[in-house]
């Protein structure tokens, strides 16, 4: 049997760090949610997620240069796409200039959301 697949989110609004962690969990992915750097900092040196997914307009740091730090300076290989209501010329444009592997548009909704999260790990969650 495999294991379930995790999935760390880092955002700064509560909200939306709620409806992303539902949505997961109720497809049967471990989702663990982080609001600040800190947290996300704490959570990255600990625990190696499967798929990391990082919103562009942080308060303390953009997150593509957040992701572009995970990948070139400490050559994190997991999975790491953007998160954000920014246009999708934008967030591709980020994206591929930091080295990320994707981005996935908040404007899609919670649905598309699931189905693209499905698709990046290859399959529906191990319930």
């Amino acid at each position: 049997m495999s294991a379930r697949k995790s999935i760390l989110v880092l955002d700064d609004s509560p909200l939306v760090l709620g409806i992303v962690r539902d949505a997961l969990q109720n497809e049967g992915f471990d989702v663990v949610v982080a609001s600040d750097l800190r947290a996300f900092e704490r959570h990255v040196a600990t625990a190696t997620p499967d798929l990391i997914l990082i919103d562009v307009n942080m308060p303390e740091a953009f997150g593509d240069d957040v992701g572009a730090v995970l990948k070139g300076a400490r050559k994190l290989t997991v999975p790491i796409w953007l998160f954000s209501n920014m246009d999708d010329k934008t967030l591709e444009a980020r994206s591929r200039d930091a080295g990320l592997d994707g981005f996935i548009s908040k404007r899609a909704g919670v649905n598309v959301l699931v189905q693209r999260v499905q698709g990046i790990l290859g399959a529906r969650a191990v319930s």
